[in-house]
């Protein structure tokens, strides 16, 4: 059974593109549009794809460079621009280090243009047959120097992908062609004011809700199109690749044969993904089935679904049980279960009204674990369990033991969570093993390492399932990330430190999370290698590092040296060659 046509909701088209008649009557007509346009991707393949080299796909004019941008200079957006500039001079000046521009993007945190794919040179080893397929990394990159309050979290999306095939490595850098980036790099000014920076006080937030109302009047900009970001990290599920941000739909992206990184669009699934979606979606390597969810500032606070397969949605699960908006950036799933942490993080009224991030800890709050089983029709089977100072943003992975009975996590615990938003250098996160007995409610954790870990990652054949090998970057301190460790959880009982494998990238060199990717004859869970990008502060260089992880030194088997620097950014993914070939196009 073919399955029906997905609907893609389009944003405008980049400003590097040939006109297109349909496009441009979409943008001039946002003013009076209620729906945007949508654009029908083709039925989703069903059937084997074959082994013969993918197709050859024509590229689109990003691979040029792009025209000089042509600022709006009508009198309404020139009279709110003058608006704007009052706020972030006077109003709300940039005052803290944490939203100073000049202070978050500083060093190897600059953002960088766009580059078309460019060859690289492999100047140690060479890079293993598994590797043939992208690896991609997704991060904040502004595509405009902030004029006011600028947070880490609050770039434009962009891809940095390295594209290898038979060996020859290509890097391409792109941003996600977000509706955002396209209306503002349009304009040829920012439209929209940064979400974790722009409302850090009660006038701040009056003042930018205003001038936000004034523009969407005015037609400078369309919010049914959407406003978020897609600058978090990258999935692949349904036979497509996607671009994700928490504060948006998906987006659905494409990488070449030669390299290039195309957006597809903005991706509602059918009509049925309306809101938003978590960046950390989970996918079942058995199954195929993927589960994720979303949270927001009203309720339901939290919202969990999942999809078939084939990339059908089911209906949504409001989870009533979650009483206060929470930051629930991540979860994890087992066979049978979805697990949620209610954290200490979430909306700060007081805090806002104080000047800070309307996100802050709340230290009155117990934090709960959340079991729920993973094909709930409502949250009636939810059972949530208290974990006094347990806080976890990003999850490692669960299992389940005892036929069912317990429900085991590993994560990296967040210690001094008040720092979380504004001082991340101060934030320390150490992982720890938590057991939940599902009949009795008792709970117990144990530490896996006393190390600032965080970024970690696992084999992902392994999703869901007991595993023994956690991959987690060391924050020295974060965001920045000096080497990575593997440790073997199955050690927590010899009450020591699980370490059993170490790589630093030495004096001046900074990585990015680590991903694993299997041999393609590996038969244990640790046979394969870690992936990332390591920057050389001292020499202004990037390089990509392809480490072996049978290896207790984590050994280097391949370095590639790449054309520029790769900015330090959020979540990586490694997409097979057998995958790319899957993936739906236009």
């Amino acid at each position: 059974m073919v399955p029906k046509p997905i609907t893609v909701t389009a944003g405008a088209p980049p400003v590097s593109s040939p006109p297109n008649p349909l496009m441009k009557n979409a943008v001039s007509t946002v003013k009076t549009e209620e729906k945007p346009q949508t654009t029908t991707l083709p039925p989703l393949s069903t059937t084997t794809p074959k082994t013969n080299p993918a197709p050859t796909v024509k590229t689109t004019p990003q691979q040029r460079l792009e025209p000089k941008r042509k600022t709006n200079s009508s009198p309404p957006a020139l009279m709110l621009n003058a608006l704007d500039s009052i706020i972030n001079n006077f109003i709300d000046p940039p005052l803290k280090p944490s939203v100073d521009p000049r202070h978050v993007l500083s060093q190897n945190f600059a953002p960088v243009n766009e580059l078309p794919p460019t060859e690289c040179q492999v100047i140690e080893g060479s890079l293993p047959p598994c590797l043939d397929g992208a690896y991609i990394r997704n991060g904040p990159n502004p595509q405009f120097l902030p004029r006011g309050p600028y947070h880490l979290f609050d770039g434009d999306g962009m891809l940095h992908a390295l594209r290898i095939f038979q060996g020859k490595p290509t890097l391409c850098s792109r941003y996600v062609k977000t509706y955002k980036y396209t209306m503002e790099n349009d304009a040829g000014f920012p439209l929209i004011p940064n979400v974790f920076s722009g409302f850090n006080s009660l006038v701040a937030s009056a003042a930018r809700g205003s001038l936000t109302a004034a523009r969407i009047v005015t037609g400078q900009f369309n919010p049914s199109n959407g406003i978020g970001l897609a600058n978090t990290s990258v999935a692949f599920f349904a036979n497509r690749l996607f671009a994700l941000g928490e504060s948006d739909l998906p987006y659905a992206v494409y990488v070449t044969p030669n390299g290039e990184v195309e957006t597809i669009g903005r991706y509602d699934f059918d009509g049925k993904l309306t809101v938003s979606m978590t960046a950390h979606p989970k996918i079942d390597p058995d199954t195929g089935e993927c589960f994720a969810f979303r949270y927001g500032p009203v309720p339901p606070f939290l919202t969990y679904f999942r999809f078939d397969p084939n990339g059908n949605k089911q209906d949504d699960v409001p989870i009533f049980s979650v009483t206060s908006p929470s930051f629930l950036h991540d979860f994890a799933i087992t066979k049978n279960y979805a697990v949620f942490c209610d954290i200490q993080l979430g909306m700060n009224p007081l805090g806002m009204i104080a000047g800070g991030s309307p996100i802050g800890s709340i230290a009155s709050k117990v934090p709960r674990i959340g079991v729920l089983p993973r094909d709930a029709k409502d949250e009636s089977k939810m059972k949530w369990f208290e974990v006094p100072g347990f806080n976890f943003v990003h999850a490692i992975n669960a299992w389940e033991e005892d036929g069912g009975r317990t429900v085991v996590l590993v994560a990296p615990n967040i210690l001094s969570l008040e720092h979380a938003m504004e001082r991340v250098e101060l934030v320390h996160a150490m992982v720890e093993k938590v057991r939940i007995d599902l009949e009795t409610g008792i709970v117990t954790r144990q530490p896996v390492s006393a190390r600032n870990l965080d970024f970690a990652v696992i084999n992902p054949a392994f999703v869901g399932k007991k595993n023994r090998f956690v991959y987690a970057a060391v924050g020295d301190p974060m965001p920045k990330i000096s080497g990575v460790v593997k440790l073997d959880v199955s050690k927590v009982e010899e009450r020591g430190d699980c370490t059993v494998g170490c790589r630093m990238y030495g004096e001046g060199c900074y990585g990015g999370e680590p991903f694993f990717v299997a041999k393609e004859e590996g038969s244990e869970e640790d046979d394969g290698y870690l992936v990332t990008y390591v920057h050389d502060e001292r020499k202004g260089e990037s390089k990509f590092l392809v480490m072996d992880t049978k290896s207790p030194e984590l050994d280097v088997v391949a370095v590639v040296r790449l054309p520029r620097r790769v900015p330090y950014g959020f979540h990586g993914f490694f997409v097979k060659e057998s995958e790319l070939r899957k993936a739906v196009s236009l």
